[in-house]
């Protein structure tokens, strides 16, 4: 074998084994890099007091507080035209019935005959979401001729007067605890004193918050009923006016000629008197024109 083919030889070799190592430095990299990124962090799952952590630093998202319902006292008031004022009533009453609603008043006025409206007036309460139920029933015995309804917002003063209570028994509880200490005759009679003030206002007040809360609950309906006037009243009941006419003019009558009876009879009883009289006007003129002559 001369040199020059040993030194090819020995070069192949050499490039073979440059060659095999920079193949296995290659392999060694890419597998240290898929290690750190697999063993890396961020692909790590949380653990669970890191999730607590997140959600305690994100934002809280606050809800809006729910507006507070305005307390309202509904009134309402409505005239009807209806053909029947009783038999309409006995329809209001089953309608008062039907919404949970109770009377409060009743009043009917009726007219000697038909050429007068008659009317009636009444005045019940019904639960306040049952208002516009019972408007719209009422309306259909007959024909509306006013309708209104008025509200009063007493939001602000059922407020007042529940701090106002408040207060009041946070006093008596104190008060109560000053007396089960021991203490002078004179200090317990001033904190007896002061306690039976205190629960007198809350009486007072107690009583003036229920009667708010009542009208609250329940609407007052004010409700006038009318009937029709009749065309033909006045000649059905033309005889029974004459009638009545000569009835009344025939006791007058009456009247007038036993009062002249009367009379006559005061001037007879008191003749003598009478004459009397006369005669002394008569003898003091004949007197007068005597002298004068």
């Amino acid at each position: 074998m001369n040199t020059n083919q040993m030194g090819s030889r020995t070069a192949s070799k050499l490039g073979f084994c440059l060659g095999l190592m920079v193949s296995v430095l290659a392999l060694s990299s890419c597998s240290q890099a898929n290690k750190a990124t697999m063993s890396s962090p961020a692909s790590a799952p949380l653990a669970p007091a890191d999730t607590r952590e997140m959600a305690n630093s994100a934002p809280e998202q606050t809800t809006p507080e729910p507006k507070k319902q305005s307390q309202l006292i509904k009134r309402a008031q409505l005239t009807l035209v209806v053909e029947s004022i009783h038999q309409t009533t006995e329809s209001i009453t089953a309608i008062i019935q039907k919404q949970q609603g109770d009377i409060l008043k009743f009043e009917a006025q009726k007219s000697p005959d038909n050429s007068q409206r008659q009317t009636a007036y009444l005045e019940f309460r019904v639960p306040q979401q049952r208002l516009e139920t019972t408007l719209n029933a009422l309306a259909k015995l007959g024909t509306v001729e006013n309708q209104m309804i008025t509200a009063e917002d007493v939001s602000d003063q059922l407020v007042d007067f529940q701090a106002r209570l408040r207060n009041l028994r946070k006093s008596e509880e104190m008060i109560l605890k000053i007396m089960e200490r021991s203490g002078s005759v004179g200090d317990v009679l001033k904190a007896a004193n002061e306690l039976s003030t205190i629960r007198e206002s809350i009486e007072r007040i107690d009583a003036q918050l229920r009667n708010l809360q009542n009208q609250v609950a329940y609407s007052t309906i004010s409700l006038t009923l009318e009937s029709p006037v009749s065309a033909a009243s006045t000649s059905d009941n033309l005889g029974l006016r004459i009638q009545e006419t000569w009835g009344s003019a025939t006791h007058t009558m009456g009247e007038f000629t036993w009062l002249l009876v009367g009379l006559t009879l005061w001037l007879l009883a008191f003749s003598p008197y009478l004459l009397l009289l006369g005669s002394a006007v008569y003898g003091y003129r004949w007197y007068r024109q005597n002298k004068i002559k």
